[in-house]
């Protein structure tokens, strides 16, 4: 009897545990909805400073994050894509060449035309110590009374012919011929003299007129009886 008091005394604090936890249970509903008449009533005395606020949000963005998007069909054709048009090209505006500039055109001054060395009117001083010539080179020297060479050139007397002493045919000829080569050696020996072109140069010589103030070796051979003009009869040399 004893223990049958005692385990339904240990009962009773259990029967309490679970009225208290009926009762806890019970208040919950009654604290949520306390909690949102009390949202409710601050809502209310705040809704002109919320209203702005809820309309700010993007209602657009909400309602297509909460429809479904329709699933792609594997089967159906691509869509077609419309191609940008060519940009049509803009032809570049027309360029404007500039007229050259004038070029100045130069002033062409006359030259004076120098005679060549062919050419009758050029005159040549000649100075220089004349011998006879001989084995050696012939560079200013006499061979025979009407050709002579200077400065290596040979030169013919064109304004007369004297005998030459090779070739002589008679003893008087041969004497004159070389009387006339001392005469032209003295008369080139005397002093400057000139050189004028009487023609062109061949392998004979250059033919030139020899003079000293204006006076021609030639004319003084021939009026001296050691020349003779060009072209006249050689047999005059010689006694018939």
């Amino acid at each position: 009897m004893a223990k049958t008091a005692t385990r339904g005394r240990r009962k009773a604090p259990a029967r309490g545990k679970s009225r208290a936890r009926n009762s806890g249970g019970g208040l919950l509903p009654w604290t949520v909805i306390g909690i949102a008449a009390i949202a409710s009533i601050a809502a209310y005395d705040n809704w002109k400073s919320i209203k702005p606020m809820l309309a700010k949000q993007p209602v657009p963005t909400i309602r297509e994050m909460t429809e479904a998007k329709p699933a792609a069909r594997k089967d159906a054709p691509p869509k077609p894509v419309a191609l940008a048009a060519p940009t049509p090209k803009v032809a570049p505006p027309p360029v404007q060449l500039l007229p050259p500039a004038a070029i100045p055109t130069p002033i062409v001054q006359p030259v004076k035309a120098m005679p060549s060395g062919s050419s009758p009117a050029t005159a040549e001083t000649g100075a220089a110590a004349f011998g006879y010539c001989g084995q050696g080179a012939h560079i200013n020297c006499v061979g025979d009374g009407g050709v002579f060479w200077y400065k290596g050139e040979k030169i013919v007397i064109a304004d007369m012919a004297s005998p030459i002493a090779d070739r002589a045919r008679c003893d008087d000829e041969r004497r004159v011929a070389f009387t006339a080569k001392a005469r032209l050696l003295a008369l080139l020996n005397a002093g400057p003299f000139t050189l004028n072109a009487a023609g062109k140069t061949e392998s004979s010589g250059a033919p030139r007129v020899v003079s000293r103030d204006g006076r021609s070796f030639g004319v003084q051979l021939i009026n001296e009886g050691l020349a003779r003009k060009p072209g006249a009869a050689g047999g005059a040399w010689c006694a018939a």
